[in-house]
C-alpha cells in the first residue's frame, strides 16, 4: 500500500468554497423559486452551486427522453445502427399515449430515418417518436426500458426507475441528481448537444405524410415556440422540457457566460395548467437561478500546470534536492464574489515511496486535494518539475551504517 503524508499549503492567495466563512455574510439563496427540486451545477468542475431536494424521487415527465436519445446515440457510435437507417413505425407507436400527449403524428407503417425520429423526440418532444426509437433499437418497448434502467444504474443513478421511453407514465421516477448524471453523460456527445440546441427542424416527407415543421419547446432558446418570447435567455442552450400533472413543469438547460458553463435542473414547478396563472415557472425559475449564479460567482483558477503548487525534498539527491510539484491539470472553480477570501484547505499529500532519488521529470510525487467544510471537492495529481539523479555514496552510506 502506498503511504503518504499530508501538510497544509500556505498560498499567496486564499481559497473559499463555502457560501459563508468566518466574518463573512452568508450568500443569500435564489429567491422566489416554485420548483420542488433544484440542482445547479458547474459543468466543468461538477461543483454544486445550489441544490434543494436534489435526491428526492420525482416524476420526470419528458426529461425521460434524454435517456432514450442517449441510448440511441450510443448504439450509433458502437456501429449497431446508423442515424440514416430507415425506421418503420409499428402498431405500438402510440403505446401509452393519451389524446393530449405531445406527438408528431406518426402512423403505423410510416417510415423515417432514425435521425429524424431523434429530432422529433428532442425538438418537438414527440412521445410517439420515442416509442418507435425504442422498438427499433431493442425489438420491443419493454426491452428498451430494461436497457434504460441498466444504463441508469451504470451511470450511478440510485433513485431512477423508468417504465416507458418517453415519460408519460406517472410511475417513471428519478431525482434531480440522477438526471444530472444522465444529462452530463449525454452532453459528452456532440450529436446530443446539436439535437437539444436545435430551435427548428424540418422533417422531410415520408411514405405517408408531407414534411413536418418542428419548433423547440425550450423557451430559453426558442422565442417563436409554444411558450412565447418572454423567456429568451442570453447564453442559454438546451436540454429538455417536460410536463405532466404528476411531474409539474420541468426543465433541464445549460447556460454559458463569463467563462462559466452551468447546468440547471428544476422539477415540479408551477404553471398555467396547475395554478391557472400565466407564468411558466420552469422557465422563470431557471432564469432566476442563472441570474443569481452569474451575479454572485465567477471562475477562478486555483492550480495551473505551469506553476508549482509546492516543493518537495528528495532523499539521496545528487545536487539540489528540491523539486517543484506541478499539477497535471488546471483546477478552476466558480467562487462567490461577495465573500472575501477565507481559509479553506488545499492539502498536499506526498507519496513517501516516491521521494527517493532518482526521480524523473513528470513522475507523480503526490496530489493536491481541495476541501470545503471537510468535504473533498477535487483531487489533482502532482508531478516533479525536473529530474533528480541519485547520489550513490549517500545512498550506500545510509544503508551501510
Amino acid at each position: 500500500m502506498q503511504k503518504f503524508r499530508t501538510f497544509s499549503l500556505l498560498l499567496a492567495f486564499s481559497l473559499l468554497f463555502s457560501l459563508a466563512g468566518p466574518g463573512a455574510q452568508a450568500l443569500e439563496e435564489p429567491e422566489r423559486l416554485s420548483a420542488q427540486a433544484v440542482l445547479l451545477v458547474d459543468l466543468d468542475s461538477g461543483l454544486v452551486l445550489y441544490e434543494r431536494n436534489a435526491d428526492q424521487q420525482r416524476s420526470p415527465a419528458s426529461l425521460t427522453k434524454i435517456m432514450t436519445i442517449l441510448l440511441a446515440l450510443e448504439a450509433a457510435e458502437r456501429g449497431e445502427v446508423s442515424l440514416d437507417d430507415p425506421v418503420t413505425a409499428g402498431p405500438d407507436c402510440r403505446s401509452g399515449m393519451r389524446d393530449d400527449s405531445s406527438s408528431v403524428g406518426i402512423r403505423a407503417g410510416e417510415q423515417m430515418s432514425l435521425r429524424d425520429l431523434l429530432y422529433c423526440a428532442a425538438v418537438a418532444s414527440g412521445n410517439d417518436a420515442c416509442n418507435v426509437i425504442a422498438a427499433y433499437l431493442a425489438g420491443s418497448i419493454p426491452g428498451f426500458v430494461e436497457r434504460m434502467n441498466e444504463r441508469a444504474a451504470e451511470l450511478g443513478c440510485s433513485q431512477t426507475h423508468f417504465v416507458d421511453p418517453n415519460g408519460l407514465s406517472y410511475d417513471d421516477l428519478t431525482s434531480a441528481r440522477d438526471l444530472y448524471l444522465i444529462t452530463r453523460e449525454a452532453l459528452r456527445h456532440p450529436a446530443f448537444r446539436e439535437l437539444c440546441d436545435t430551435r427548428a427542424y424540418t422533417v422531410p416527407a415520408t411514405n405517408q405524410q408531407g414534411e413536418r415543421q418542428l419548433k423547440s419547446s425550450n423557451a430559453l432558446i426558442a422565442p417563436d415556440g409554444f411558450y412565447g418570447a418572454g423567456y429568451l435567455y442570453e447564453g442559454a442552450h438546451g436540454v429538455k422540457t417536460g410536463y405532466t400533472r404528476a411531474a409539474g413543469y420541468c426543465l433541464i438547460s445549460t447556460a454559458e457566460r463569463n467563462g462559466m458553463r452551468l447546468l440547471a435542473i428544476v422539477l415540479g414547478c408551477d404553471g398555467p395548467l396547475l395554478s391557472g396563472g400565466e407564468e411558466y415557472r420552469n422557465f422563470s425559475d431557471t432564469i432566476r437561478l442563472y441570474d443569481w449564479a452569474f451575479a454572485h460567482f465567477s471562475r477562478r483558477s486555483l492550480l495551473q500546470p505551469e506553476l508549482p503548487a509546492a516543493q518537495a525534498e528528495i532523499a539521496f539527491a545528487l545536487g539540489d534536492p528540491r523539486v517543484g510539484l506541478l499539477p497535471v491539470d488546471e483546477l478552476s472553480l466558480p467562487l462567490p464574489d461577495e465573500i472575501p477570501p477565507g481559509s479553506e484547505d488545499l492539502r498536499i499529500q506526498l507519496f513517501d515511496g516516491n521521494l527517493i532519488a532518482p526521480v524523473r521529470a513528470g513522475e507523480v510525487l503526490g496530489q493536491a486535494q481541495l476541501y470545503r467544510d471537510g468535504t473533498l471537492l477535487a483531487t489533482v495529481l502532482l508531478v516533479a518539475d525536473r529530474s533528480v539523479p541519485r547520489c550513490y555514496w549517500d545512498y550506500i552510506a545510509h544503508f551501510a551504517f
